[in-house]
């Protein structure tokens, strides 16, 4: 694991859906020079109830800060920490990349096939394809798409949501 990524921290934060919660939120982190590498924010299948997700770098000291101060605020229920293997996480990525010739098109095929990831429109010179995959494997998707030209790609944010605590028991036994 590179340094950068040990330094990656996602908060799941569980906060009253009222206007200026979300702005509350980022205020603090910019207020006390926190970055936010990414942020995605939606309703829970609770009423009246947000989930934002973010993640941020910084060591288990500033972490530990940031959790304290964003629990202290007003209509923040819960703050989860989501670290290693406790949580599934995923991340939605679309791409249009070039295929000319038959040739391009069989290997982008192949990539797909191998990656998961499924055309959503085939044009003349190209593809719009989605994949739906870890952070690790979206980055090594865009990597063996590379060679064949990516027109435009969009990324979202990663989503997490912790594993149920008896399943990620018995997945840290048997690892």
């Amino acid at each position: 694991m590179t340094v950068e990524m040990q330094n990656r921290h996602m908060l799941s934060i569980l906060v009253e859906d009222r206007f200026g919660e979300l702005a509350r939120i980022v205020g603090l982190f910019a207020g006390r020079g926190f970055n936010i590498d990414s942020l995605a924010v939606n309703r829970t299948s609770e009423p009246g109830m947000s989930r934002v997700l973010l993640v941020t770098r910084g060591d288990d000291q500033v972490i530990e800060q940031i959790i304290k101060q964003v629990n202290k605020l007003l209509r923040v229920r819960k703050v989860n920490h989501l670290v290693g293997s406790q949580h599934f996480e995923r991340e939605l990525c679309v791409v249009n990349v070039r295929a000319a010739g038959s040739k391009g098109e069989e290997e982008l095929e192949r990539v797909l096939r191998l990656t998961g990831a499924r055309v959503l429109a085939h044009y003349p010179n190209g593809f719009t394809v989605e994949l739906t995959s870890t952070p690790d494997q979206i980055d090594a998707f865009l990597e063996r798409l590379r060679p064949f030209g990516i027109r435009d790609m969009v990324r979202s944010a990663p989503i997490a949501l912790p594993k149920p605590a008896a399943e990620a028991e018995s997945n840290e036994s048997a690892a």
